[in-house]
C-alpha cells in the first residue's frame, strides 16, 4: 500500500520540478513509510511513498519505468490476479523482470495492451501511468473505489494525489470550501460522487480512468471502463448456487492472503468478518493469526462477545480494543486530519483505534466491508420489502401509524424501534429510491434550509441530495428493484463512505486493508442473481448464511445485525456533552460564515431534552466544525 503525488504540465515544453512533488509527498509518509522515490520526464513529475507488502527489497521501488524509459507507473493497491496475468500474457518471456511485485506486472501489461489492460485487473488500485510517446497521463481507479485518487487542474497543469492534503499546498491552489459538497454532506454525513469539500479538487470515480494529454495545451478524455451490471436469474438449484458462492469466497480470500508480511482480520463478530476469519483459518490450515475487535460498555452497540465466540472457536490470537468517550474525544481531530474532509461515519474512530493496536502485530488486515452491499445485509432492504405491503394498507391506517410513531419515546440504543419505525414511516410514502434515501438521510432538506445561510438558494442551486439515488435508479432500474438498491449502495455508500474509513483509518497507521467481498468474480456472480435470492422472505444475506453454515456457529449465523457505530447519541447527553457544547457554541459557529448558529442551538436543545434523537445530525456537525477549524482557524 502506498501514496503518490504528481503533476503534468499542459505545455509539453514546460518541465515539471520534481522537487515540488517530493515536498508535497512528505504529508503522505504514513501511506508509505518504508521507501520513497521520484521520477521526472519533461512536463511530468511524480513522487511515491511505499509500504512494502510484496517483495520487500528495493527492487520494488516506485515510480517504476519500463526498459525503454517511455512508460512510468506510480501505483497504490494490490492486484490479486497478477501472477495469473503474468502467465496468461507470457510476460516473463516478453520482458525482463527486476522484481516480484504486481507493480511490474501492471507496467508491462500496459506496455503490451495499452489502457485496455485495466479490464484484466481484479483487485484494489489507484494508478498513474505516464506514456511519454503518447504524451499522455492516465489516472485509473478500481471498480469499487477502494483506493483513493484526487486531482485538480491549475493554470493548464493537472496535479494528482492519493490524498487531498497533498494537493492543498500545490502552487497556485486557492483553498476554499465547496458549498455544493457541504450541502450534500449534511444529508449523508459523507460527500458523494466526484465532489470533495474543496472547490477545484475532484475525485476520480470508481471504475473510471482519465487521460490528460499535453501538447500546446492540456486536453482531457474520461472513460468509465466498468459499471455494476445486475441480472434477474433465479437459481435453479440453490444447493449448487451455495457451493459456487462458497468456492468464490474461498478463491477470493486465498488470493488476498498473498503477502510477504503478516496478515490479520478485523473481527467485529458480525457475519462478514466471521466469514473471513473462518475461511482464512481453513485456507491456511491453522489459526495462528491475529484478530482484532472493538467493544463498548453500551450493550446495544457491543459485538465483542460474538467476536470472542468466533475467535475461541477458531483459535485465533485475539485482541480486544475498548472504545470509551475519552478516547473518542482525544482522537476526533486526528481522524479529521487523515480523512481531509468532513466525515461522520461513527465507525471511523473505532477503526482508527483498532488499527493502532493492530499495527503492533500485522501490516495487512482483512476487512468485511462490501459484504452488506454484495450479499444484501442492510435493514433498508427489509424495509423495501415491507414497504410494498405497507403501501397496500388504507391511507387512514398509514396516517394513524405516522401519528403513533411520534408518540414513541426517544431511545439512544442502536437501531432502536424508535429509530427504525420513524425512519420507515417517514420514507414509505415516497418512491422506491427516495424511500431508500430517507432511511440514510441525516438533515432533511427543510432543516438544511434552516442550517445554511441562504439555505433555500443552495437547495434550488444544487438540488435535493436524494437526486443521487433517484437519477441512478432511473438509469439502472431493470425491473428488479432490490438489485437496483444494491446498485445504488455499491455506487455511493460503499466507495464514498465505507471505503474512505477503511483506507484512511488503516493507512493512518501504515496498514493495508483488503476487502475480499469486493472480488470481481464473486461480485459478478451475485449481481446476476435476482434480489429475492439474496433476501429470502425476511432473511438478509440468505446465500452467505447458507454458504457459511458448515463453518460458523449457529449463534453467529442468526444473530441480529448490529454494525460498528459509536453511541454518540447517549454520550452527547453525558460524557461528551461538554465537548459538544464547546465545538458547537454560538461563538465558534459565528466564525463559519455560511451556517446559522441559532438553528444549531435548537438542534442541541432538542436532543439534550430528549424530544428527538438528533445524534446523527450533531455528530455530523461536530465533525464538520473540527474539519473547518483545521483548515480555516480563527
Amino acid at each position: 500500500m502506498c501514496g503518490f503525488v504528481g503533476v503534468l504540465n499542459g505545455d509539453r515544453e514546460k518541465p515539471s520540478d520534481v522537487r515540488i512533488t517530493e515536498g508535497l509527498s512528505d504529508c503522505l509518509r504514513h501511506r508509505g513509510p518504508d521507501d520513497a522515490g521520484s521520477y521526472a520526464d519533461g512536463p511530468y513529475a511524480v513522487s511515491h511513498r511505499r509500504l512494502k507488502i510484496i517483495d520487500l527489497t528495493v527492487k520494488g521501488r516506485q515510480p517504476m519505468q519500463n526498459a525503454a524509459g517511455t512508460i512510468s507507473i506510480a501505483y497504490n493497491g494490490e492486484v490479486y490476479n497478477f501472477l495469473e496475468l503474468k502467465e496468461k500474457y507470457a510476460l516473463a518471456q516478453r520482458f525482463s523482470f527486476r522484481s516480484r511485485t504486481d507493480t511490474e506486472v501492471l507496467l508491462y501489461l500496459y506496455e503490451l495492451l495499452g489502457i485496455d489492460f485495466v479490464d484484466e485487473l481484479n483487485g484494489m488500485f489507484a494508478v498513474a501511468i505516464w506514456d511519454s510517446l503518447r504524451k499522455s497521463l492516465y489516472l485509473i481507479r478500481d471498480r469499487f473505489g477502494i483506493k483513493p485518487l484526487f486531482y485538480t487542474v491549475i493554470d493548464d497543469s493537472v496535479w494528482f494525489a492519493s490524498e487531498i492534503k497533498a494537493l492543498l499546498s500545490v502552487p497556485g491552489f486557492n483553498k476554499k470550501p465547496s458549498l455544493e459538497a457541504l450541502h450534500h454532506y449534511f444529508s449523508f454525513d459523507y460527500i458523494p460522487g466526484e465532489l470533495t469539500a474543496f472547490e477545484g479538487i475532484k475525485e476520480v470515480r470508481p471504475g473510471c480512468w482519465l487521460e490528460f494529454r499535453c501538447g500546446d495545451r492540456l486536453s482531457r478524455t474520461d472513460r468509465q471502463y466498468w459499471k455494476p451490471r445486475y441480472g434477474s436469474e433465479v437459481p435453479q438449484n440453490i444447493g449448487k448456487a451455495v457451493e459456487d458462492i462458497r468456492g468464490l469466497l474461498e478463491s477470493s480470500v486465498r488470493s488476498q492472503l498473498i503477502s510477504d508480511v503478516p496478515i490479520g482480520v478485523m473481527l467485529s463478530g458480525g457475519l462478514d468478518s466471521s466469514t473471513l476469519t473462518a475461511l482464512m483459518s481453513r485456507l491456511r490450515g491453522d489459526s495462528q493469526f491475529h484478530t482484532f475487535s472493538i467493544g463498548f460498555v453500551e450493550k446495544s452497540f457491543d459485538e465483542s462477545s460474538s467476536a470472542r465466540v468466533v475467535a475461541d472457536k477458531i483459535g485465533t490470537i485475539h485482541h480486544h480494543v475498548a472504545v470509551k468517550p475519552r478516547l473518542v474525544a482525544d482522537n476526533l481531530e486526528k481522524q479529521s486530519y487523515f480523512i481531509d474532509e468532513p466525515y461522520a461515519d461513527g465507525s471511523a474512530i473505532p477503526t482508527y483505534l483498532l488499527s493502532q493496536e493492530a499495527k503492533n502485530y500485522v501490516t495487512v488486515l482483512l476487512s468485511g466491508e462490501g459484504g452488506d452491499e454484495v450479499f444484501a445485509g442492510y435493514e433498508t432492504y427489509l424495509a423495501y420489502k415491507i414497504r410494498k405491503i405497507y403501501r397496500r394498507t388504507p391511507g387512514f391506517a398509514r396516517t394513524l401509524l405516522r401519528q403513533l410513531s411520534r408518540l414513541l419515546p426517544v431511545s439512544h440504543e442502536k437501531l432502536s424501534l424508535d429509530f427504525k419505525f420513524k425512519r420507515f414511516v417517514r420514507g414509505a410514502e415516497h418512491s422506491v429510491p427516495v424511500s431508500h434515501f430517507k432511511w440514510r438521510e441525516v438533515f432533511s432538506p427543510e432543516d438544511k434550509e434552516k442550517l445554511f445561510e441562504n439555505g433555500a438558494e443552495l437547495r434550488e442551486r444544487f438540488g435535493d441530495s436524494n437526486r443521487f439515488f433517484t437519477q441512478h435508479y432511473a438509469q439502472n432500474s431493470g425491473g428488479d428493484e432490490l438489485n437496483t438498491l444494491l446498485n445504488i449502495d455499491c455506487t455511493y455508500h460503499l466507495p464514498d463512505d465505507l471505503m474512505i474509513k477503511n483506507d484512511r483509518m488503516t493507512m493512518a497507521h501504515s496498514l493495508e486493508a483488503r476487502v475480499p467481498f469486493t472480488d470481481l468474480h464473486l461480485f459478478e456472480y451475485l449481481a446476476r442473481l435476482r434480489g429475492s435470492a439474496k433476501v429470502h422472505r425476511l432473511t438478509l444475506k440468505y446465500l452467505l448464511k447458507k454458504a457459511m453454515k458448515p463453518y460458523l456457529p449457529e449463534e453467529i449465523l442468526h444473530k441480529k445485525k448490529i454494525g460498528l457505530e459509536l453511541p454518540y447519541s447517549e454520550w452527547f447527553c453525558h460524557e461528551l456533552r461538554e465537548l459538544l457544547l464547546d465545538y458547537l457554541s454560538p461563538s465558534t459557529l459565528r466564525a463559519i460564515p455560511f451556517l446559522r448558529p441559532m438553528f444549531v442551538q435548537e438542534v442541541i436543545v432538542e436532543h439534550l431534552e430528549k424530544r428527538r434523537d438528533r445524534g446523527r445530525e450533531l455528530w455530523g456537525l461536530l465533525n464538520f466544525v473540527v474539519w473547518y477549524r483545521q483548515h480555516w482557524p480563527r
